[in-house]
This record gives structure tokens, sequence and C-alpha cells, in this order.
């Protein structure tokens, strides 16, 4: 049933005729829509029954009569619905209630489970804007001008989700949670308060972005993206404005995808990172390629800089850093990462982990009984460290969401945990990693062995080949793989190779085992030892060669 509805005055009652999908819009004879009050229910006058109501559904975008009440063929409408809503008040009393606070990807993913797992859940999404399940991921193709309206971006409709039975309350914001009576207390857009009771509870709060001491922060041209908020903010700063140059404090995943965006827009860009190399979640010499990448497409990089200050001097800003960096800018992103929001947590008890995220088991319950956390607001398992992390993740929000909605709705699943598998696409190149760096596995406690290699997307005779860079980490004296690290051109199918290593690393497989696995082949797209297999058996020579000496 779709959503919008075609609304009318007759005889001053509002009459809406609906079109269903496949279907075309009702007649007066076949029945009158009564819309009680926006986003609540409406009854469906049909002609069996004279008048009897005889379908209940849920609108979001529907008016008040404009009469009281409005008799149509001799009948109370008016009495009618409120009979109705009483019923239905009733009914949904008595109800499981499952309570989601946060319409993102944790949020919904847990509804949409609940509701698989035990359609007799009664439903509500608690959402703080009104963008439920928008892809936060896709704001800098939209404001690069990739994707052309912000709308795709939605993962699914709010007619959509409140079609599976979930009732959204959009422009909500939670603010304390009482366990001892399982009640949360709420808040609207215009600050009215109430509480609402659940049976289960999951919380998916998100993070939010992790402001660095920079002074200047609230300078006017000042921005970060995190939210549907943010991005439309910068894009009507885009718009209004025109700014021909920018600096992007941060050369991670946002701050390397908004260098693009902003370049696409032609405009001077300069990205400042304060480690060495770019896209540290990479080792140093995959990391000085991506940086590479950046200044084949006019990007300024300045590594090794600690901004410290930005300043207004004119029409511009003005971004001061250590080793006496300078550079001027009419906008500037800021782009250093997230911290986790559990503040919603802390009113109930819940207990938060060395990150400030919430600690939860595999089966994302917290220590409150019937409370959940799933998302960037919670800790992750990590299957190779089996260990709680602090790894905020799009990929993982919804995997997480998903086991919190079905445990609880009554289910038993578990959350086989993550690799910090990873993926970004800067310009032509593409990087990627999975499992754990060299570092990161010797202060795990392996002994790490790193090799590095470059070879071929696919056969070198076919047009088109390009240079694959591929770094494999495994145990020396086990030969268990323990990571993988890929930068690659956009067309040479990096994430996907990638994605072999974290299968790979998921089933527990060595490096050498990677060489028995049958991989397609064909010339156009891959080798008959495809890159991922050469990288492994490079890896094994190298273990081998050690032993021998």
């Amino acid at each position: 049933m779709s959503e919008r509805a075609n609304v009318i005055e007759v005889s001053g009652l509002t009459k809406v005729y609906q079109t269903a999908m496949g279907r075309p819009p009702l007649r007066a004879v076949d029945g009158v829509d009564f819309a009680v009050r926006q986003g609540e229910f409406f009854g469906f006058l049909g002609p069996n029954g004279a008048g009897k109501t005889t379908t209940i559904r849920m609108l979001t975008d529907l008016t008040r009569p404009t009469s009281g009440n409005a008799r149509v063929l001799g009948f109370d409408l008016a009495r009618e619905v409120t009979r109705i809503k009483q019923k239905m008040v009733r009914e949904r009393n008595s109800m499981p209630h499952l309570l989601i606070i946060g319409g993102s990807d944790a949020g919904i993913s847990a509804a949409l489970r609940a509701r698989e797992v035990n359609p007799a859940y009664d439903v509500i999404v608690v959402v703080a804007d009104r963008y439920p399940n928008y892809s936060i991921c896709g704001l800098p193709f939209w404001l690069g001008g990739e994707v052309a309206d912000w709308r795709a971006l939605a993962h699914r409709k709010a007619g959509e989700i409140e079609a599976q039975g979930i009732h959204l309350l959009l422009e909500h914001t939670a603010q304390a949670i009482d366990p001892a009576v399982k009640m949360v207390t709420i808040v609207d857009e215009v600050g009215r308060s109430r509480r609402i009771p659940y049976d289960s509870l999951v919380i998916g709060t998100g993070a939010v972005p992790a402001r660095p001491p920079i002074k200047g922060l609230e300078q006017p041209g000042v921005f970060f993206l995190r939210t549907m908020a943010d991005g439309f903010a910068l894009h009507d700063y885009l718009a209004a404005q025109s700014p021909a140059s920018a600096v992007v404090v941060g050369g991670g995943y946002i701050g390397l995808e908004m260098a693009e965006a902003l370049s696409r827009r032609e405009m001077q860009v300069t990205l400042v990172e304060y480690l060495p190399s770019v896209l540290t979640t990479l080792d140093p010499p995959l990391g000085t390629l991506v940086g590479e990448e950046l200044n084949r497409h006019g990007v300024t990089v300045a590594t090794g800089v600690a901004v410290e200050a930005i300043n207004q001097q004119g029409q511009h800003l003005i971004v001061a850093g250590s080793g006496g960096f300078r550079a001027e800018a009419d906008l500037v992103l800021v782009a250093t990462g997230v911290r986790t929001d559990a503040r919603l947590a802390l009113t109930a008890g819940v207990e938060t982990g060395r990150w400030g995220a919430i600690r939860v088991n595999q089966a994302m319950e917290t220590n409150v009984p019937h409370v959940y956390a799933a998302g960037d607001c919670a800790e992750t398992y990590h299957r190779l460290l089996e260990r709680h992390v602090y790894l905020p993740l799009g990929s993982m929000a919804h995997k997480q969401g998903r086991v919190a909605g079905e445990n609880a709705g009554g289910g038993q699943a578990a959350f086989h945990g993550t690799l910090g598998t990873q993926v970004v696409k800067v310009f032509d190149l593409v990087a990627a990693r999975t499992g754990l760096r060299d570092a990161e596995a010797r202060e795990a406690g392996f002994d790490p062995l790193t090799m590095q290699i470059e070879t071929w997307d696919h056969k070198v005779y076919y047009p088109g080949a390009h240079k694959l860079y591929l770094r494999v980490t495994g145990d020396r004296r086990t030969g268990q793989l323990l990571g993988a690290q890929i930068v690659g051109h956009r067309a040479a199918e990096v994430s996907k190779r990638v994605d072999v290593f974290a299968t790979a690393l998921f089933n527990r497989m060595t490096v050498g085992e990677l060489g028995d696995i049958d991989l397609s082949y064909t010339p156009p797209l891959s080798t008959p030892w495809d890159a991922v297999q050469v990288a492994a058996q490079a890896w094994v020579e190298r273990q081998e060669n050690l032993e021998v000496k």
C-alpha cells in the first residue's frame, strides 16, 4: 500500500482516495478513509457491511477532518474511529513491546529481524531525525554529485519500514531509561515528554564526531559530517557560497572520500593528516600509494601535521598547524573519526568498556536484563583477537542489529565477530584490508610475518590489466593467516579479492591453504593462480626460506 493519498474536500469531511499498489484509486461508493490525526489510524468504510469498518491502516501524511462529527451514509465516523482506536490500543497493550532507540543501520536491522522472528511483537523505533535507515556512508557521493538525489540514500523509505508493522517515532529523542519499571522517557520535536514501556529494549544510539583540540571549530564554514543534517548543511553552504577551496582535516575514510567529492566540484582541496601517511588502517607502503593517487588528481596532501587552529581572515578561513603549516580555504571539513554515544545507556546503569562503548556479549546483551545494544554505540567482538574491541563500521552495525533484534524477539542468535574488513575508493584507486596488520598481530601475541608483492589483476595480454599491491600477514610458526591489505585500480576487483582473504580468516585457514581454493579464472578477469594465491604462495616461500636459515 502506497503511503501517498489523494485528499479532497467533500461535504466538510476530508475524504481520502487511497491508491493501492497495482489497483486503481478507490471510488466514493467503495470506501471512505477517515483521517483522525497526522500519523495515527484511519478507517476504511467498505461496501460490505453497509458502513462497517473493514480495514485499518496507518498513514503519515493525512489531515484532520474539517468537521468534528461528520456523517457519511448516516454513519457516525468520529464515534466509530474512536471505538476503533480504543480497540487497537487494547490489542497493542496486550502485545509484547520491543522498543528500539535509534533509526540507523543497527536500529532498523533490529526492528526488521524482530518482526520476522516474532510477528506478534509491537515494535517501535525512536528516531532522532526524519531520516530513518539512510546511508550516511553515501553522503560524500551525493555531495560530490555522483548521486543526484539525496533521497536515493534511503536503504528503505519510511513507508516501506512501517509496512512491515514497525512504528516509527520520527524527531523524537530518548532521554532516560528506567530498567526497574521498563520505561523509557522520550521527548518530541516540540519538547513534549512521555514514557514508553518495553519488554525488550535495543539501544542503537550510534556515535558522534570526534572533536579534536582545534581552536575555531565553531567558525562559519567549518563542518563535520555524521548525520543527514550535517550533509544538508554542507550541501546548502556549497550551493550558496560556491567555495573555491577547502581543507579536509583527517586522512581516514570520510576524509578521503570528501577530498574526492570536493575535487569533483572543481575545488582546490588540501588534505591534512596528523600521522606520516593517509589511510593509517593500511601499512605506510600502501598508504603512500593512496597519497600519490590524491596528488595525481590535484589534491595537496600534508602529512605529519597537527592542526591547531582555524581562524577567520576576511572572507577566508586560515588553517594553522604544527611545523609552520598554513593553508587558506573557503571551507573546512573536519573528519577525524568518531566516538561512541553511550550517554543514554548510562542512565540505565549499562556498563561501558575502555573506549566508552557499551559492553555486550555475542548475543548483543548488556549487563541490564532485557536490554541489548548494537552498532557504533557498542563494542564489537573480534574473531581473531577473541575479545571485544571498538570498531564502528556500517557493515557491522547491520549485522549486530540483526542479532540484537532476533534475540530481543525471542531468538537465540550470536554475533560471530568482526575481522575489521574495510574498503574505500579514492578516485581511480581502491584500498582494502581485513584482519590484523603486522604490528597489531605482534601486540596480540602472534609471531607475524608480512610479505608484500606486486602482480596483475588479469592476464597481461588481455587489454586493461592493472597492477595490484598485496600485503599478507601470517603467523610465522603456525602458518595461520592473520590479515591482508590490497591496493589497486578500481577495475581490479580489490573488494572481492579482500573478501576472499576475509572468508579464509573467518574459517581460520592457513596462508598455504589459500592456494587450495578453487577460484574462478578467465583471462579478462584473472590469472590461473589468482592474485590472492600468488601473494599467499610468496608468503609461504618466504616462511620456508626463513625456516631453512
